[in-house]
C-alpha cells in the first residue's frame, strides 16, 4: 500500500523494497495555464538536470532546489528534486533522471508540472512553489484537574515547572548565540573562499597569451548594457549576448554568470582552467574574460549560425530548413577532430562531459566549433577514468556514467556517437511514448 502527498510519503509491502528505486510514478500534477514552449524547455532541462546531479550526491536528504531565469519575461522557472533516504546516491540519480525524461511528454508547455512517485520527486513551476501541507488534528482538550488535588500539590509543581522553564530558556539562548558566531565563521570563511578562487582564476587566465582582461564597462558599452535585444539566449546559469567591441572592430558573444549561482561560478572556473589554454580550429576561441563587481563574464567569438540543434529539426529551426547531408558530414567531421585534440593531442586528457548539439557552435561556413567546457574535467593522459558527482544531460550520457560516476573519453565518445545518431536521422535523443515509456535514441537504433 502506498500514499503520496505533498509533504510526505507513506508505504508499506510484504516485501523488501529500501534502497531500491521503483520507477513507478504514482501520479500526475498539472498547471493547466501555458508558457512559449521552447523558451520553458531551454530553462527547465538544464535546471532540472542539475538538480538531479545535487539531489544525487547530497545525502542524507537526497534534495535540491533552485531557480533558473525564464528566457524573454522576468519570470522564473522554480524547480524541486528529492529522493527517499533509504537509497543510494546512484539509485537516486537513475530515478531523478527517468523522471526528468518524462516531463518534457506530459508537460511540453505547461507553467507547471510534478511527478510524484514513491522513490523520487520532481517537480518544476513558473513562480515560487507553493507546498500544501496535510491539516493537523486537532488535540484534544486538556484534562480537568481533580477536585482532590491538593493546593500544596499544585503550588509544587507551579514552582518545579518555572524552574525547568528558567532552564530550557537559557540553554536555548546559548544554542542561538552559538549558532550565530558559528554562521558569522562560517560567512567569513566563505567570503575568504571566494576571494582565494578569484585570484586563481586570475592567475590562470594571466599564464595564457591569448585572452585578454576587459573591464566591465567595456562589455556593457559593447552589449548596450546587457539589453534584452542583445540577448542571444539564456541558460540554467547564464545569458549569452551578442556585443560589437569597437576598439577591436569584431563582433563576440558574452556570457554573464551570476556570482550568486555556486554552480555558475564552478563552471565560469572550469572555463578559466580549460578553454582558455586550448587551441584549435573546431573549439570555440575565448577572446577574453571580466570579473568583479558582482559580474563573471566571459568574451567569445560570436557564431552567426548559433548552435547545431536549432539546425537539426525542419519544424523548429527559424527558416524551416533542414541541414543538407554534406554539411552535416562537415559539422561530425569537424567535431570529431575536436574531441581527438582534447582526448590525445593536448598536453593532459581533456573529458567534455556535456556533449551534445547545443553545445556544438557553427560559424558563417558552418564548420562546428565545440564549447561550453563548464563541466569539463582534466587528466593525465593512461590514467583510465575520474570519479566525481553525476554530471551531463540526460540521454548522452554512457549508462555506466549514471550508475558508477567514473567519467573518462569513452563516455564522451558514447555522448558523440548520440548526437552522431541525431545528425543522421532526425531525431532527439529521448523520446517518451504513449504509454510513459522512456525510450533512448540507442535504444531505439539498436
Amino acid at each position: 500500500m502506498s500514499a503520496a502527498y505533498d509533504a510526505c510519503v507513506l508505504r508499506y509491502s510484504g516485501t523488501d523494497f529500501l534502497s531500491v528505486a521503483s520507477r513507478n510514478a504514482a501520479f500526475y500534477v498539472t498547471w493547466f495555464s501555458t508558457v512559449d514552449q521552447a523558451r520553458l524547455e531551454d530553462a527547465r532541462s538544464s535546471l532540472m538536470n542539475q538538480l538531479a546531479r545535487t539531489a544525487a550526491g547530497s545525502p542524507p536528504l537526497f534534495l535540491a532546489n533552485e531557480s533558473a531565469p525564464l528566457a524573454g519575461s522576468s519570470d522564473s522557472v522554480y524547480g524541486l528534486a528529492q529522493c527517499t533516504r533509504d537509497l543510494k546516491g546512484s539509485e537516486c540519480s537513475w530515478c531523478l533522471t527517468t523522471y526528468i525524461g518524462l516531463l518534457p511528454g506530459n508537460f511540453p508547455n505547461n507553467t507547471g508540472g510534478a511527478l510524484k512517485g514513491y522513490s523520487c520527486y520532481v517537480s518544476y513551476s513558473k513562480g515560487a512553489f507553493d507546498i500544501t501541507l496535510p491539516p493537523r488534528r486537532t488535540a484534544p482538550p486538556p484534562p480537568t484537574d481533580s477536585p482532590s488535588v491538593s493546593t500544596g500539590l499544585v503550588v509544587c509543581l507551579s514552582a518545579s515547572g518555572a524552574a525547568s522553564f528558567l532552564i530550557v530558556l537559557c540553554l536555548s539562548i546559548w544554542f542561538l548565540l552559538h549558532q550565530r558566531r558559528k554562521r558569522a565563521r562560517q560567512t567569513m570563511e566563505r567570503e575568504l573562499e571566494e576571494g582565494g578562487d578569484e585570484l586563481e582564476m586570475e592567475d590562470e587566465f594571466e599564464k595564457g597569451t591569448g585572452p585578454k582582461r576587459f573591464r566591465y564597462g567595456e562589455l556593457a558599452t559593447a552589449t548596450d548594457n546587457f539589453s534584452d535585444k542583445q540577448k542571444l539566449g539564456e541558460g540554467g546559469f547564464g545569458s549569452v549576448y551578442r556585443g560589437f567591441l569597437k576598439d577591436m572592430d569584431l563582433h563576440v558573444a558574452v556570457k554573464r554568470v551570476s556570482k550568486g549561482s555556486k554552480q555558475g561560478r564552478k563552471e565560469y572556473a572550469a572555463e578559466v582552467r580549460i578553454i582558455s589554454r586550448l587551441r584549435h580550429r573546431n573549439l570555440v576561441q575565448l577572446i577574453g574574460w571580466c570579473h568583479g563587481g558582482g559580474e563573471l563574464l566571459l568574451v567569445y567569438e560570436l557564431m552567426p549560425n548559433g548552435s547545431l540543434d536549432k539546425h537539426l529539426y525542419g519544424a523548429t529551426n527559424d527558416d524551416g530548413v533542414v541541414l543538407p547531408w554534406p554539411l552535416r558530414h562537415q559539422i561530425v567531421l569537424g567535431l570529431g577532430s575536436a574531441l581527438l585534440y582534447l582526448h590525445e593531442e593536448w598536453e593532459q586528457c581533456v573529458v567534455h562531459r556535456d556533449i551534445k548539439p547545443s553545445n556544438v557552435m557553427l560559424d558563417t561556413s558552418f564548420h562546428a566549433k565545440l564549447g561550453d567546457f563548464g563541466l569539463a574535467r582534466l587528466l593525465d593522459h593512461g590514467r583510465g577514468s575520474h570519479t566525481t558527482v553525476l554530471a551531463g544531460t540526460m540521454g548522452y550520457m554512457a549508462p555506466e556514467c549514471t550508475v558508477t560516476g567514473r567519467f573518462n573519453t569513452e563516455s564522451d565518445i558514447y555522448s558523440f556517437g548520440v548526437l552522431l545518431l541525431e545528425v543522421a536521422c532526425g531525431r532527439r535523443p529521448v523520446v517518451v511514448l504513449p504509454n510513459d515509456t522512456v525510450v533512448h535514441l540507442a535504444q531505439r537504433v539498436f
